[in-house]
């Protein structure tokens, strides 16, 4: 459904893309996972036809997008990172705008029943709370039956509850067949959500995978993470039973990635105890996409 390749942007001398390449398949679920400043937005924006690429190939349904942008507009449907809706109209009035716009749209009742808006069609957009503002905007974005979705960002600054509901309708669309991609910086997430993640930082994509198979190359199922007021000699932790990694953010985190849990802590311990040091803040959890990004860059997600 998509392919890019060698796609690169500029602004003066920062390439904010930087000879970014994949392909998103029918039916998926692609997630682009990053900080803010990743680059993820712009790229979404090039593939969309709303920013022109300073050089690379992009392809939706096989039509080059960058030569032809207006072919692919009708076949795609965007969310973007800020929606300016209009604040004094009625829910209703939005879809039936937005659909306005295209040759064919859905059935007003269905689109207001699969976004649980029934209750708020003539309710003034000024008055509809963040969430429901959020499926406002997805429900126009599918308001002429898109073969792609596109979501930039979509549960930023929703309470969880609200973001839940989201995730919930973007299953659903997916189930209907759709093609999903979104961007992110909600590591759960990408995780919950997406077929396959492409985590990018600094302009790059540094590793493209499911989310299971981009864990499972940290060869450890367990992370075991502490702060200490005087760091233990790296070779040391390294020689604790099961630890295959050993990594410490710029916060000065210790986390040892290990597949052999008990055994770990057992060695931690007994560590600890012979050095007189302190394990402050020690716990014990599944590795994540987190662990993924800090392996890569030596920072963390929530922090880069």
């Amino acid at each position: 459904m998509i392919r890019v390749n060698h796609l690169v942007k500029r602004y003066g001398e920062t390439r904010v893309v930087d000879d970014v390449g994949f392909e998103v398949a029918e039916g998926e679920v692609f997630g682009l996972l990053g900080p803010n400043g990743a680059g993820k937005t712009t790229t979404m924006e090039m593939i969309e036809g709303l920013r022109r690429p300073d050089s690379g190939e992009i392809r939706l349904f096989g039509v080059d997008a960058v030569r032809h942008p207006a072919k692919v507009k009708e076949l795609i449907g965007v969310q973007l990172q800020s929606t300016a809706l209009f604040d004094h109209l009625t829910t209703e009035e939005s879809i039936l705008l937005y659909g306005s716009f295209y040759q064919e749209m859905r059935p007003v009742e269905e689109l207001l029943a699969a976004f649980n808006l029934q209750e708020k069609r003539k309710t003034l957009v000024k008055h509809l709370s963040g969430g429901q503002r959020q499926r406002l905007a997805i429900a126009l974005a599918v308001v002429h039956g898109p073969r792609v979705i596109f979501l930039d960002e979509p549960t930023t600054g929703l309470d969880p509850k609200a973001r839940r509901d989201l995730w919930e309708i973007i299953q659903r669309l997916k189930e209907e067949g759709k093609t999903l991609f979104l961007s992110t910086h909600y590591m759960e997430e990408a995780e919950y959500l997406c077929d396959r993640v492409a985590i990018m930082n600094a302009g790059q994509v540094i590793a493209l995978d499911t989310p299971t198979g981009l864990i499972r190359k940290l060869g450890s199922d367990s992370i075991v993470e502490f702060a200490a007021e005087r760091n233990a000699a790296d070779a040391q932790l390294r020689q604790l039973e099961g630890v295959k990694e050993v990594k410490q953010s710029e916060e000065g985190v210790i986390l040892l990635l290990t597949d052999d849990l008990r055994g770990t802590l057992s060695g931690l311990i007994s560590l600890a105890d012979q050095a007189g040091l302190a394990l402050n803040g020690l716990r014990t959890r599944t590795a994540t996409l987190e662990d993924v990004f800090l392996e890569r860059t030596g920072k963390r997600l929530t922090d880069a």
